[in-house]
């Protein structure tokens, strides 16, 4: 499988080989359209960008979204069940995320505002990184978990490396995963190296602006470039609706040398929109 995805698929949904998870990323113009029908998967629709309306076979939602950029505020996101027809109508520019898994379960459509994301700071020092719960595991979904997450200029997230190849819970749950980049500027980048334990897979990757990195399997960590804030959205489906990981042993310790979060961060807030 091909780790570093250059261009997510603007025109259909894409797989990339995953069991579960399906992706695309649309920019609209003002006033355009999108009709799909979920089918057997869920549908976690997040406004990176822009304003946008819904009408489904199972409800309408209207003058969605608020912040211009991931950058410039908190998110709107959608959740679709499985067997919805549904319309997305654009009032502005939009930038938005379709986040497909498979699914056999029902789960009512719901609208998350920012007001419902749950904003968590984790880590310390320089492995400080902001957490926005969106589809979190506690959400009424089958598979699907979505989250952002924003780390600040130098520093490391998804650390300690962790990984959720094997169903062993309640320590750990096989998930598929996927890391959707934004960089706050065009130039800007990120590090990210994902290994198995046994270094069968061991790629170290440099991604850009508006490209994706797979995770079918291992540990993940990322770094982003002094100067550059990173903004990542994660998009995970797989054996169970739980975040459950195992640190690389090797790793382990770092946590127990955390002390003062960075003051950076949270990098977004509803403080900021007002």
């Amino acid at each position: 499988m091909q780790l570093l995805v250059r261009t997510p698929s603007s025109q259909r949904v894409e797989s990339y080989g995953f069991h579960f998870l399906g992706f695309q990323t649309r920019r609209l113009t003002a006033q355009d359209r999108v009709k799909e029908d979920t089918g057997e998967r869920e549908l976690g629709i997040v406004l990176l960008g822009g304003k946008c309306s819904v009408e489904s076979s199972r409800g309408t939602w209207t003058n969605i979204g608020r912040r211009p950029n991931v950058f410039e505020g908190m998110p709107y996101a959608l959740y679709l069940p499985i067997s919805t027809r549904f319309t997305v109508t654009t009032e502005t520019e939009c930038d938005i995320a379709f986040c497909y898994c498979r699914a056999e379960q029902y789960f009512p459509p719901r609208l998350v505002t920012p007001a419902d994301v749950d904003v968590e700071i984790r880590g310390a020092g320089n492995a400080t990184r902001q957490i926005n719960g969106i589809f979190k595991p506690d959400f009424p979904a089958h598979r699907l978990i979505v989250v952002e997450v924003y780390t600040p200029s130098g520093n490391w997230s998804s650390y300690p490396p962790h990984k959720h190849d094997v169903h062993n819970p309640p320590g750990e749950v096989d998930l598929e995963e996927i890391y959707y980049y934004q960089i706050d500027r065009q130039e800007g980048f990120a590090i990210q190296r994902v290994y198995t334990p046994d270094r069968r897979l061991d790629e170290t990757i440099t991604v850009r602006n508006g490209e994706m990195v797979l995770i079918p399997e291992g540990y993940h960590p990322v770094v982003a470039a002094h100067g550059y804030n990173a903004y990542y959205l994660n998009a995970l489906g797989g054996s169970a609706r739980s975040l459950a990981a195992s640190d690389d042993p090797q790793y382990e310790w770092v946590r127990q040398a955390w002390r003062d979060k960075d003051p950076r961060a949270p990098l977004v807030s509803m403080d900021m929109e007002r």
